[in-house]
């Protein structure tokens, strides 16, 4: 398949920010990009029904008019992991479902951009995980992590889940998602994240930043299915 599915090292990491500034930068080039949020948590309740805020800005930045029921199939008030929000709100995920609306998204696309709900080992129903869906989809992933302490950690055990389904991984995105300054441990990390894990840091991204160009170009360069 053709695409990247975006995973985080935690919640609140960045994972929207960085999606979307990739699938802007790589519709700047020409591509044609699809989104997909396959169950989106802590959505906002409207009149109309639940609003998915991250699917929602995942589809602005691509520009497609994709319906919102297949970008983003499941939609879940509670803002806690796809498994239990849905337990809560009696809501029946069915995995082949969100796997149907990706087949037809990425029939419709040149290159598919899937998000995660937090970190790869989040599950969406008992026994299945984003790890797993990650596997079905057959995507490589793109880990999105935070700078600071403790994120060699949280970022070796993210590479070694997704190494032992063999998943392919693109890269690491380091993504200050606060705005403070760097210390130490924003400063070596990437070097030692790089290092240990064997995995390219494709980008530090500065709070606020919207310069995703070398990353997206690094994406496009190392993917065969998306013509240069």
């Amino acid at each position: 398949m053709k695409g990247i599915f975006i995973t985080g090292t935690d919640t609140g990491v960045g994972k929207t920010y960085v999606a979307a500034g990739i699938v802007r930068t790589l519709r700047q080039q020409g591509v044609d990009v699809g989104v997909m949020k396959p169950v989106e948590t802590g959505c906002d309740a409207a009149e109309a029904g639940l609003v998915p805020a991250d699917a929602s800005r995942l589809m602005d930045a691509a520009g497609v008019d994709d319906p919102l029921e297949i970008v983003s199939p499941y939609r879940l008030l509670l803002p806690l992991a796809p498994y239990v929000a849905a337990a809560i709100e009696n809501v029946n995920i069915d995995k082949g479902a969100i796997l149907s609306c990706f087949k037809t998204l990425s029939e419709r696309h040149e290159f598919m951009i899937v998000e995660s709900a937090g970190g790869i080992m989040v599950p969406i129903v008992q026994d299945y995980l984003y790890l797993d869906l990650a596997s079905d989809m057959g995507l490589p992933a793109l880990i999105v992590a935070r700078p600071g302490l403790g994120t060699i950690n949280h970022t070796l055990l993210t590479v070694s889940a997704l190494k032992s389904r063999g998943i392919k991984t693109a890269g690491i995105v380091i993504n200050q998602s606060k705005d403070q300054r760097f210390g130490l441990a924003e400063k070596t990390n990437p070097a030692v994240i790089e290092r240990m894990s064997g995995l390219p840091v494709l980008g530090v991204i500065g709070f606020g930043s919207q310069d995703f160009h070398a990353i997206s170009m690094q994406l496009i360069a190392n993917s065969p299915l998306v013509d240069k």
